[in-house]
């Protein structure tokens, strides 16, 4: 576990493993950004202004890090991406045997490739919810299968993928693309239903994940690619806010950070979006039945049941 940074600044009892209900993973990687770096230094930027967010919430009057905010040691694997693909992929699967709401903050978007995975192979029927600028369905990038823009590839071959605020792919990803299940920016613009038609195609349970380029640049400039056109602040917790209330979320990213020293207001916007996407989690109070504080081997958890989870790995963190 990691025992110098704390998530908000929290007292230390609240950011212990053994009493967290949620654990954060950091994954710095940039490996494979084509335009600007700096997504692996996003972590320290989300840390440091985290420190200096207000610890409740207003929307949700409710204060969420009691449920405990872990931040477990960072995937700093760099050998390859496949390599660090693995890597994450391994931890996260670790930490839902556990009972632990899983998150994790990038680093570039293909640290997610490993996550779905590890959720996908848990969850049957899964949805993945992915919010991006970026299609990310190319089958291989640069060659690579593991490229930031393979990011939701594998999701759209093993999981239910619904793509929110997408306004920049290439043609050949049209043939991966299902467009009954994306909601183009433009087209989100001029349709008042879309998040209910969205939140119908949905199935239970749902990971996110979190491309920080989703929205607009005129508030998130902080990217690797800013594309214009994106979705506002108001908007994007409305929809996050009703995914939450209505269907099981059992994990979620948040990707493609690339501070800017002059700029600080997008680093606070990246912690914001991750302590609302927890309240909005923790305050709905059906959907955290499973977490407990404490690892027990005889938990009645879904995982139990799973015979890819009955090795007794004694990997750490």
């Amino acid at each position: 576990m990691n025992l110098h940074k704390k998530f908000g600044g929290i007292p230390e009892e609240f950011a212990k493993y053994d009493k967290s209900k949620i654990v954060l993973i950091p994954v710095p990687f940039d490996g494979t950004s084509t335009w600007q770096k700096g997504a692996d230094k996003g972590f320290e930027a989300f840390i440091e202004a985290s420190e200096n967010m207000e610890l409740y919430d207003i929307e949700t009057d409710s204060e969420v890090y009691k449920n405990g905010i872990s931040i477990l040691n960072a995937i700093t694997e760099k050998s390859s991406p496949e390599a660090m693909v693995e890597a994450v992929h391994k931890s996260v699967q670790h930490q839902i045997k556990r009972n632990k709401f899983v998150t994790l903050f990038g680093g570039e978007h293909s640290i997610s490739i490993g996550a779905i995975r590890a959720f996908y192979e848990t969850y049957e029927n899964l949805t993945v919810l992915h919010l991006d600028a970026h299609a990310d369905l190319r089958k291989e990038y640069e060659g690579s299968k593991y490229n930031h823009a393979c990011a939701v590839y594998e999701a759209s071959q093993h999981t239910n993928l619904i793509q929110i605020g997408i306004r920049s792919m290439d043609a050949s990803e049209k043939l991966t693309m299902d467009f009954e299940k994306v909601y183009f920016a433009h087209e989100i613009a001029q349709d008042n239903f879309w998040m209910d038609s969205a939140l119908e195609q949905m199935t239970e349970n749902v990971f996110i994940t979190f491309d920080l380029d989703v929205f607009d640049p005129s508030i998130m400039p902080s990217t690797g690619t800013p594309e214009p056109g994106g979705l506002f602040w108001n908007e994007t917790l409305e929809f996050l806010n009703k995914v939450f209330s209505e269907k099981n979320v059992v994990g979620f990213d948040i990707v493609e950070l690339c501070p800017n020293s002059n700029n600080k207001a997008p680093d606070f916007l990246a912690a914001k979006l991750y302590y609302k996407m927890l309240s909005y989690k923790f305050s709905n109070n059906t959907n955290t039945t499973g977490f407990e504080e404490d690892y027990d081997d005889n938990f009645d958890s879904p995982f139990a049941k799973l015979s890819k989870f009955k090795d007794n790995d004694n990997d750490g963190f």
